[in-house]
């Protein structure tokens, strides 16, 4: 194993928070891990598994040992009449996964282009966005036990999947490393467009439902509301949208008429954290270098020279003002490391 020391993490988090690590190491095969824990660097430190960092933030320098997961390759299981299984590489980049999908003619997840990251973040976030979760599609989730070094096939049901929640954020996080994870995707169209602005973007466009014009339709809709990462820093939404009683929601919407929520069950309905944000007047805050989005009060910025520090120091008077004012908590959906 090769391992550098006192390795800058700016480029490797999209918040563009400046930070240092005490050792680093990239991973490229299964048989990486196995040797990797057996190292005196593995067991005399702290360790962190990072994939693309975009839903990470470093509140100080990392004393102890940056793991980047860089197994890749895509590649097709077995398939039916209606179904293809694919297998892929915790390191490849999500977004353009989504496009092999698209180009390869199979459905499912173009309602989740242009989400940041690697696909082994995928299941352990639950990603999801205009009315797709990616525990529609996954089959399963191969891992590698960091004690150990067995590796465990989860099935779909045991990553104990929740609204951007699995096993790998709770009883699992820091205990095994995700290597390939495969998805179950549909030879035939799906069109969901039933979330979000999707048919709007469709008619501005011109454009008739379709795989390929969906995922267009998605990609111009998160580049309008979403700060581009290469831009200005950021980890996309910052904050998980909040499940509340139903009735509660509907007492809200008698004083605020345009709330925007979604029902989740006869009893709960989940709000938009960013509408709430928004109304408690933080769209376009900014204290120094560290703000919130002009465009989606979801969003937290840097833009520059902002510290993890002041990122959270912003996000706990965020939720200070939801509180007072809706009585309503939310919490962030980044991982904190510090």
């Amino acid at each position: 194993m090769n391992f550098s020391k006192n390795i800058s993490l700016k480029k490797l988090n999209t918040f563009g928070i400046k930070a240092n690590c005490k050792l680093f190491t990239e991973i490229h095969s299964k048989s990486q891990i196995k040797h990797l824990i057996q190292t005196e660097e593995f067991k005399r430190n702290n360790y962190l598994i990072l994939g693309g960092g975009s839903n990470i933030l470093f509140t100080k320098d990392f004393n102890g040992l940056i793991i980047k997961n860089e197994i890749i390759g895509i590649n097709i299981l077995s398939e039916n009449d209606h179904i293809k299984n694919v297998k892929v590489g915790a390191g490849v980049n999500w977004h353009k996964f989504v496009l092999w999908s698209i180009e390869n003619g199979l459905s499912g997840i173009e309602n989740l282009a242009l989400i940041p990251g690697n696909i082994g973040a995928s299941p352990i976030q639950n990603i999801g966005a205009y009315g797709v979760e990616v525990k529609d599609v996954i089959d399963k989730v191969w891992a590698i036990n960091l004690k150990d070094g067995n590796e465990h096939i989860f099935t779909n049901l045991e990553c104990k999947f929740k609204y951007r929640d699995s096993i790998f954020k709770n009883e699992l996080k820091d205990k095994i490393m995700i290597t390939h994870v495969s998805f179950n995707l549909s030879k035939t169209a799906i069109h969901n467009t039933s979330y979000g602005d999707i048919n709007e973007e469709l008619s501005r466009l011109g454009a008739e439902r379709s795989t390929k014009n969906i995922c267009n339709a998605v990609i111009n809709i998160r580049k309008r509301k979403l700060p581009n990462p290469d831009e200005i820093g950021n980890s996309g939404s910052f904050f998980k949208n909040p499940v509340i009683k139903s009735s509660k929601f509907k007492k809200l919407q008698g004083l605020y008429p345009d709330i925007v929520g979604y029902k989740m069950s006869e009893t709960d309905t989940k709000v938009a954290a960013g509408w709430l944000i928004d109304k408690c007047g933080w769209k376009g805050h900014r204290n120094n270098d560290a703000g919130v989005h002009k465009n989606q009060a979801l969003v937290l910025v840097n833009y520059g020279e902002a510290t993890g520090k002041e990122i959270i120091l912003l996000a706990k008077k965020i939720q200070k003002s939801v509180k007072e004012k809706f009585d309503i908590n939310i919490y962030p959906e980044v991982n904190i490391i510090g």
